[in-house]
C-alpha cells in the first residue's frame, strides 16, 4: 500500500512538473498564433520557475525522509 502511494505521488509530481515546464514557453509564445509575444507574460514564467523549484525540493525532502526511515529499520533489524 505504501509503495503504491509513493508511486502515485511520484507520478503526480512528474505531471505537475511537466505542466510547469510547458508554462514557461507559453509565457513567451502566443498559443493562438505561435508568434513571440510583444509583452511576455512574466508572472506565468516566474510562477513556473518557482513551482519547479518547489517540486524539486519537495521530492528531495521526501526521498531523504524515506532513506532515513529505511536506515532506521535496517539498524533496528541489525541490532536484534
Amino acid at each position: 500500500m505504501a509503495l503504491q502511494r509513493h508511486t502515485l505521488m511520484e507520478k503526480t509530481l512528474l505531471v505537475v512538473l511537466g505542466v510547469l515546464m510547458i508554462g514557461i514557453p507559453i509565457a513567451f509564445i502566443s498559443p493562438t498564433t505561435g508568434d513571440l509575444r510583444e509583452q511576455p507574460f512574466i508572472p506565468l514564467f516566474y510562477a513556473s520557475i518557482g513551482g519547479i523549484i518547489v517540486v524539486v525540493i519537495y521530492s528531495g525532502y521526501k526521498g531523504k525522509k524515506e532513506r532515513q526511515k529505511a536506515n532506521r529499520e535496517r539498524r533496528r533489524k541489525f541490532k536484534k
